[in-house]
């Protein structure tokens, strides 16, 4: 009988603890409705151990390995703002990254704007990969 409760308790424990570490992908949200409006996509990330500087850095640099061009950096700012045009429509797609200091660490914040009738399929791996260059 004493094998069986403790069998039980070790099987009961660990469902019962919550995830420690999540993950870019589970802060990504959009908001608008695709071809009819203008969509904004979201995400963010903390890096506890990333100072700020060294974060805004490695964010800038994955945005240039994105394809952005005109990528403008505000150090003062901890900001990453860029545009692409990629329609022919005339009308930008935006990106804009935010690095700011989080307890010791770093919090990074992207987000992606597409104006009414576009679509960018992959939108939140793309984000998730230049939020996630600040921790590697």
């Amino acid at each position: 009988m004493h094998t069986r409760i403790t069998c039980v308790f070790a099987l009961t424990v660990p469902s019962s603890i919550p995830a420690l570490a999540d993950s870019c992908a589970d802060h990504v949200q959009s908001t608008g409705v695709p071809m009819v409006t203008g969509m904004t996509h979201k995400t963010w990330m903390t890096f506890p151990s990333v100072n700020p500087g060294a974060a805004l850095d490695k964010v800038s640099r994955a945005v240039l390995a994105e394809g952005f061009v005109g990528v403008n950096v505000d150090k003062k700012l901890g900001t990453v703002t860029t545009q692409q045009e990629t329609s022919g429509s005339g009308r930008p797609q935006t990106l804009q990254v935010v690095v700011r200091k989080d307890g010791k660490g770093s919090r990074v914040d992207a987000t992606f704007i597409l104006p009414p009738g576009q679509l960018a399929p992959g939108v939140g791996d793309n984000l998730c990969r230049v939020v996630n260059a600040a921790g590697q």
